[in-house]
């Protein structure tokens, strides 16, 4: 297992198009939600208001956007085709959606914090789908994994103070 600075930066580059997918909602929000304000069959929202049709749309453009950049600078080391690209913006999406179906299963609201589940549910759904074509190595796996809850942090403590999200969390 390579544990080098260059095994860490390549684990980035790879997860760089669902971390873009996972923030893009957030920037560019929705008013219409993606469950059209439907109930599941436990008579609670499926996500909430707070997941979006346009939000979902944004994180595709923005992920896809963020692919194309990485195959026009096309870093031999990293490896990210525009399949995996997909994979893993669309992965990254729908385990996020997966956190807020969980989320209102468990009554809390949306926008309430919990950990980790907030902090991983995007990368994990992003490592399922990008594993469609090929798993990522072990050690992108674990930098990443340990690295996100931190990353997810910082980001979102920056978008409160820039007025982008409305809670710090």
């Amino acid at each position: 297992m390579d544990l080098s600075l260059l095994a860490f930066a390549n684990a980035i580059y790879y997860i760089l198009p669902a971390y873009f997918a996972n923030a893009a909602p957030t920037v560019f929000r929705g008013k219409k939600p993606i469950d059209f304000n439907r109930n599941f069959i436990d008579g609670k929202p499926i996500f909430g208001a707070h997941k979006t049709i346009r939000g979902f749309v944004s994180g595709i453009i923005v992920g896809l956007i963020v692919t194309i950049i990485q195959k026009i600078i096309s870093l031999p080391t990293a490896g990210t085709s525009l399949t995996i690209g997909l994979l893993l913006t669309l992965g990254a999406l729908i385990g996020d959606l997966t956190g807020a179906f969980i989320k209102r299963r468990l009554n809390i609201a949306p926008g309430a914090p919990l950990p980790p589940l907030d902090q991983l549910d995007f990368v994990v759904g992003a490592f399922l789908f990008a594993s469609i074509i090929m798993s990522p190595k072990i050690e992108t796996v674990i930098f990443i994994v340990i690295i996100t809850p931190f990353l997810h942090v910082l980001t979102n403590i920056l978008a409160f103070l820039l007025k982008i999200k409305d809670k710090p969390w």
